[in-house]
């Protein structure tokens, strides 16, 4: 949702919102493996890592809940190993009473992926087997509970899908009813077809939230070639620029000059995230998932049909054995894929994914056969620093070298992973 205006008040820092917390990554990455942070002109300059933005904060109130200190939510802390559907999830929030408090909710898609943790990495192993040893979740374990997916009920580990409220207004997998949900297991967003005509209604982990609605934007024209977002602080290019790979699309964010600013950057995923607009998409409104004072290329997707663009991000996502290989991609136009020899929308408009930063295009990787592609379209960015100092997080060790989770029937003790692991996360 979103609201456009023309106005040409300044924008102040304490007018801001809806503050975007940062992804949480540390380390920058070529295309094979951690660098060193590159300096201005250099390959690779520019990305997530480098950027100083609101760090993560959160403080366990010692009572169920943990507060986020950028975004202002109150969370829940427990997850249950008894996976709910939406209509499950929303009776339980609506009964809920914790800390004191009954306005629980089930979080919107924004608010759900403000929790993602880009330290994350889904490991070198198989997704039908345990969780590899070097597996580290997408969400800090310190302060959050949770589970990988359930190897001996016939999960793969990789099933710690977390829903939302957000329903795509479009339809996935051939049809079936969606909505949109975050893997804190291999760190994506995506649209899951949840209810299938004669299958069982797909079901997920759940967490609950309170305090101020998260996810509004609130566009401002900025009459020469920008357009401000009130609500986050961010500046963003009207216009997108062609498809470029990784490498090429932080250069040319680098030194784009656009409306009297030098300062432009890549945005992060959860900064690109943040600009979707879930109302949108291209099978109900022609058009991609994104607010119509900005202009999108349009494309012809694989299956041969009108389309919009995939973007980069800033963030490497990492996933699997060559982990710096990717990078996160927002997807405003269909999340295309291959099932069963058929090319179609597999997890909708408003998708996070990742794109590998060389090699080929292709599709039918992975479980749902995605299509990924080597360049992408970019929409640059500025602003999102710190404009003042954030309040300091509790000081507790553990995530990312350390993540807790949660075993069915016991619960883990924090488990070091391998040196190899550490090195591809990194350290503040």
């Amino acid at each position: 949702m979103s609201v456009t205006c023309c106005l040409a008040t300044p924008l102040l820092a304490s007018d801001i919102p809806c503050p975007i917390p940062d992804t949480g990554q540390v380390s920058c990455y070529d295309h094979s493996r951690v660098i060193s942070p590159p300096p201005p002109g250099a390959p690779y300059h520019g990305q997530d890592a480098q950027l100083a933005a609101r760090p993560p904060a959160y403080r366990d109130n010692g009572d169920g809940t943990i507060s986020d200190l950028v975004t202002g939510l109150t969370w829940s802390k427990a997850v249950s190993l008894q996976k709910v559907s939406l209509e499950e999830a929303s009776t339980l929030a609506r009964s809920l009473k914790l800390s004191g408090h009954r306005d629980w909710r089930v979080p919107n898609i924004k608010e759900l992926y403000s929790l993602i943790d880009f330290r994350g990495f889904t490991g070198s192993g198989s997704f039908h087997h345990a969780a590899p040893a070097d597996a580290i979740p997408f969400i800090n374990t310190d302060y959050f509970d949770f589970a990988y997916g359930n190897i001996a009920a016939g999960e793969r580990f990789i099933d710690a899908q977390w829903l939302s409220c957000t329903r795509s207004v479009s339809t996935t997998m051939g049809g079936a009813e969606t909505l949109f949900g975050v893997n804190f297991a291999d760190g994506r967003l995506k649209g899951y077809g949840f209810r299938h005509p004669g299958r069982p209604e797909k079901k997920f982990f759940v967490r609950y939230v309170r305090g101020p609605h998260y996810g509004l934007n609130q566009f401002r024209d900025n009459r020469d070639g920008t357009v401000s977002d009130l609500a986050t602080g961010l500046t963003w290019q009207q216009n997108d620029q062609e498809p470029l790979s990784w490498q090429e699309a932080l250069r040319s964010a680098e030194t784009l000059v656009l409306g009297g600013h030098s300062d432009w950057r890549l945005p992060n995923a959860k900064e690109l995230q943040y600009l979707v607009d879930y109302t949108r998409s291209p099978d109900t409104t022609g058009s991609p998932a994104l607010d119509p004072i900005f202009s999108s290329t349009a494309i012809t997707n694989e299956a041969g049909q009108p389309d919009y663009p995939t973007y980069w991000t800033s963030t490497t996502h990492l996933d699997g054995p060559h982990p710096a290989h990717n990078a996160a991609t927002i997807c405003f136009g269909r999340a295309i894929g291959q099932m069963h020899g058929t090319i179609m929308n597999v997890h909708g408009a408003g998708a996070q994914r990742s794109d590998p930063k060389i090699g080929r295009d292709e599709i039918g990787r992975g479980p749902q056969g995605d299509a990924r592609r080597v360049k992408n379209f970019i929409r640059c960015v500025r602003g999102g620093t710190l404009p003042s100092p954030t309040p300091a997080p509790e000081k507790m060790e553990g995530y990312p070298t350390r993540p807790r989770v949660i075993s069915y029937g016991t619960y883990a003790q924090p488990n070091p992973i391998p040196p190899s692991s550490r090195e591809i996360i990194g350290r503040r």
